[in-house]
């Protein structure tokens, strides 16, 4: 079933095109992450499609209805988390979780929601007195308590230290295991490689792709690289054995091996070992995400 489909949206702000002609379809029960730089339309999209904006053209579905015709009943679907989130300073944690709560017939035990994300200790805290990984967790909470079958989150992760990642994402991953269909945008690429089902590439408010980690990185034909060290003899003997279609070249005592082929290191070590070629430190470098994003944009990512 399909839980998010939008259709050619386009949102301007005078002569800026933020969302230039988006499509999409996201899968109930997936992780979609839309990545792109600074100013690309990601938070402008996510917000059109979380009915916190109009936009100029186009269509967006949830779960087969049109956004603009749900109104407030939207938000018996979907949950919503901010990259900006200014929450009132004198309200301690649980008075904000009774707050969000009061504005639902049949809200989720927040309770049972602060337990989940290890808060229950931070209930009679005030809100400003959180870590921010504390604060993202609460963020959280609110998005969940109306019980939606969406989760939409705007740079869940940004500024939170290694380990509050870490702890996010396993959260996050939890969430998807429920039956949470999930969008989100981030910067992050260890981020989208580890949590995404599908990933997006969005630059000047243009979709520049849609696939899975997999493909996204296939689809820029990126070479693998293999490394070792040899002398220059070593490297010349290589190249003259090498069975397969492939760059060879001696860079400061090192040789370095690319090729399109995904299983380079094998054909490298059976040439060396078979024609008795001496080496040593052998490691292989496989295209990433963010390798696959340079090639597509040109651009470098912001984080």
């Amino acid at each position: 079933m399909i839980a998010i489909e939008v259709k050619e949206l386009v949102k301007t702000y005078g002569e800026l095109k933020a969302v230039d002609d988006v499509s999409l379809r996201i899968k109930e029960g997936e992780i979609f992450g839309l990545l792109g730089p600074n100013g690309a339309g990601k938070s402008t999209l996510m917000e059109c499609m979380a009915g916190l904006k109009k936009y100029d053209k186009g269509q967006i579905l949830i779960e087969g209805q049109d956004v603009n015709q749900l109104g407030k009943k939207l938000y018996n679907t979907i949950g919503v988390q901010l990259q900006e989130t200014a929450y009132p300073e004198h309200l301690k944690v649980k008075e904000l979780c009774k707050w969000f709560s009061d504005l639902y017939e049949k809200p989720a035990d927040y309770n049972e929601l602060l337990k989940k994300f290890h808060l229950s200790d931070k209930a009679n805290n005030y809100v400003n007195t959180l870590s921010g990984g504390q604060r993202q967790k609460i963020a959280i909470i609110l998005a969940l308590i109306g019980k939606p079958h969406i989760l939409f989150l705007d740079e869940l992760t940004t500024g939170l230290d290694p380990n509050s990642k870490k702890e996010m994402w396993a959260e996050i991953k939890a969430l998807k295991e429920v039956g949470l269909t999930i969008f989100l945008t981030t910067h992050n690429m260890e981020e989208a490689s580890y949590l995404c089902d599908q990933i997006a590439v969005l630059d000047e408010g243009k979709l520049l792709l849609v696939d899975t980690l997999d493909q996204v990185i296939a689809s820029t034909q990126l070479n693998h690289e293999v490394s070792f060290k040899a002398g220059i003899e070593e490297m010349q003997q290589l190249k003259s054995v090498l069975k397969i279609e492939a760059e060879v070249e001696f860079i400061q005592e090192t040789v370095k091996v690319s090729s399109s082929h995904e299983d380079l290191i094998t054909h490298v070590v059976l040439a060396l070992n078979h024609y008795k070629i001496p080496y040593e430190k052998i490691q292989m470098k496989s295209p990433t995400l963010e390798d696959a994003y340079l090639k597509l944009t040109g651009k470098y990512w912001e984080v």
